[in-house]
């Protein structure tokens, strides 16, 4: 194994900063959940917090204390934890991206549009939305404790591909087939919905700007509802996943067909897979002002 304390140390960064942030979003949300108002919006942030957090602990740790150069203590049971957390949380980011999306947009619709025949309203369907999240992604990695193991249980020569810690076994291409085709398909329908609802937002949004200007041309006082605030909140999220998830996904691509040597390069991929769940508790932050006094009393 090779010491990088440059990349060690970013990852420690990152992970550490993205990992307090997201606590913070978490202890606030679910306070503003038990003590006021019981909005599903908040019970949704609060475990889209939790899910980077175990994100950050299941990818960013490892890779901080691989590049450390640490001793090994991982055994097979732990490297399956690792890496079977790390794929399902990468799953439920999407997911609960998605359904924050929708929760959202069905919040701001009108009475009469069709957006609100969706019974998304109450923590009940919120709960059991998000099990039914945890069952699917739980499932859909169910492969991966077959085929991880540490690197101490085996000859070095007999490891195909993995991490200085853990190693992934050949497996069947008809498994592993089968699997990659359920993971598209689960981004493709959440990534539909979520393109849809915000595609909504936007047009609201702009009605809203467009009224707003005439009121303002009128001389009239008219403040924005603290829904719409939090729709564009929502917007801006959305954004920053789309980006690091298709920046990772085009980079990861070209490295693998077009570069041959790519071990320092390989660092991209890398941080992009840890960015949305470092920045977005800050964003988060930064656009809810009742949040931010949250944060500060605590």
């Amino acid at each position: 194994m090779i010491l990088d304390p440059v990349k060690g140390t970013v990852f420690f960064c990152l992970t550490g900063l993205g990992t307090m942030g997201n606590i913070s979003i978490f202890v606030s949300y679910m306070h503003m959940f038990q003590n006021t108002e019981k909005k599903p919006i908040h019970l949704i942030l609060a475990h889209l917090a939790f899910t980077n957090i175990i994100m950050l602990l299941s990818k960013g740790m490892p890779k901080t204390i691989e590049a450390f150069n640490f001793r090994n203590f991982l055994d097979d049971t732990s490297c399956k934890v690792v890496v079977y957390l790390a794929r399902t949380s990468r799953g439920l980011s999407i997911c609960t991206s998605s359904l924050l999306t929708v929760v959202q947009a069905i919040t701001i619709s009108p009475r009469h549009s069709r957006w609100q025949r969706l019974t998304l309203k109450t923590p009940q369907h919120i709960v059991s939305l998000l099990f039914f999240f945890w069952i699917l992604n739980f499932l859909i990695s169910m492969n991966l404790p077959y085929y991880i193991k540490s690197i101490n249980s085996v000859n070095i020569t007999q490891i195909k591909k993995g991490i200085n810690y853990c190693y992934f076994l050949p497996e069947s291409w008809i498994i592993r087939w089968i699997f990659l085709i359920l993971m598209v398909l689960r981004d493709a329908v959440f990534q539909g919905a979520m393109g849809g609802a915000s595609g909504y937002m936007v047009s609201l949004l702009h009605k809203h700007h467009q009224q707003v200007l005439y009121l303002q041309k009128a001389k009239l006082l008219y403040r924005t509802p603290p829904e719409l605030r939090a729709a564009q909140s929502v917007l801006l999220l959305m954004l920053c996943f789309l980006f690091f998830y298709w920046a990772d996904c085009f980079i990861s691509l070209y490295f693998t067909f077009f570069i041959e040597n790519y071990s320092k390069l390989l660092y991209v991929p890398e941080f992009l897979t840890l960015g949305y769940a470092v920045i977005s508790p800050f964003i988060l932050i930064q656009r809810d002002g009742h949040l931010t006094k949250c944060c500060h009393t605590q």
